[in-house]
């Protein structure tokens, strides 16, 4: 079996053991996986109770982390007196020994859950998004790296309501996807009612990968065959939106850069060694949104992006 056979069955078990848990949501739990093999953090928003905790718990059970430096899970509960150092960890002074020794702070885990991030101040924003770009805590002059596997799931309430502190786009633009789960269909919500999978289903999860697997399918998905009128047609959608009078802030070269690393993750899933246009239509929207700035609301942005996208893709001649 090829070395994308296997990192394809991998992120097969991933996406299935999910799909055991949180119901009626295959489109967003692909997604989620892509980014997971791609190896960028996600930004949830979406209102209380539809089940991002429980993804992401269940993202921690089916990924055997032991093997990492550092390893687990771990929830962070953003609030507005939350510092820094509550995060990150701190050096603390024991008597006995006369010496300053480091606490580390939930951060030091395999996957994060940063609950409804945009409750907390700018300053603690910023001191988890900086671990999130470098990988790595310094502090008392040492810096402590964290594992090989390293996962961020934020997640924040919509704007409009009381008491949030809006994501700074430079802040936005950190994360490789933002997604919204939303309510569950009729019969998808029957089963959430009547099974309660958070509660029965969860605690039965085994691991279906390691952290070496995951690794694995990241440096395999690199190989799949991109197209260069496809990455073309990405750049040429990116730099659209630098000149138009509807955007205030474009999308910057990280915005083209993500969506092919993300789509050749998602064309491994899919079973195929090449990416093809559904595969970059399907990324677009969480891809690219947040990375711009619209100048108002007459606009909607996935839709603006998706039209550039599509517009670009139908100029190629194959």
């Amino acid at each position: 079996m090829s070395e994308l056979n296997v990192s394809a069955l991998t992120a097969s078990g991933l996406l299935g053991g999910l799909e055991k848990v949180v119901k009626g949501k295959r489109d967003f739990l692909e997604l989620l996986t892509a980014a997971v093999i791609t190896g960028g953090h996600v930004l949830v928003e979406d209102l209380p109770g539809l089940g991002k905790t429980t993804a992401a718990r269940s993202l921690a059970a089916l990924i055997d982390t032991s093997g990492d430096r550092v390893h687990g899970f771990s929830r962070i509960q953003f609030t507005p007196d939350l510092l820094p150092y509550d995060i990150t960890g701190v050096d603390i002074f024991h008597p006995e020994s006369g010496e300053f020794r480091f606490n580390p702070g939930p951060i030091f885990a395999s996957i994060v859950l940063a609950d409804e991030i945009n409750r907390s101040t700018p300053k603690v924003q910023s001191a988890l998004l900086e671990v999130m770009a470098e990988g790595q805590v310094t502090s008392g002059g040492t810096t402590r790296q964290l594992g090989d596997f390293f996962f961020v799931i934020a997640t924040q309430n919509p704007i409009e309501i009381e008491g949030t502190y809006s994501l700074p786009i430079a802040q936005l633009d950190r994360f490789l996807m933002r997604l919204s789960i939303g309510y569950p269909d009729r019969d998808s919500e029957f089963l959430i009612v009547t099974e309660d999978p958070s509660v029965k289903a969860v605690p039965k999860l085994e691991p279906v990968c390691t952290v070496e697997d995951i690794l694995e399918a990241r440096a395999a998905s690199e190989s799949v065959f991109c197209d260069e009128r496809l990455i073309h047609a990405v750049i040429d959608a990116a730099a659209a939106t630098r000149t138009m009078k509807d955007v205030n802030t474009g999308i910057s070269p990280r915005g083209p850069l993500m969506l092919i690393k993300t789509a050749r993750s998602l064309a491994l899933m899919r079973d195929r060694d090449y990416v093809i246009d559904q595969d970059l239509l399907d990324l677009c929207g969480p891809v690219l949104c947040h990375r711009l700035i619209m100048s108002g609301k007459n606009r909607d942005a996935d839709q603006l992006v998706r039209e550039l996208i599509i517009e670009k893709l139908d100029k190629i001649n194959y």
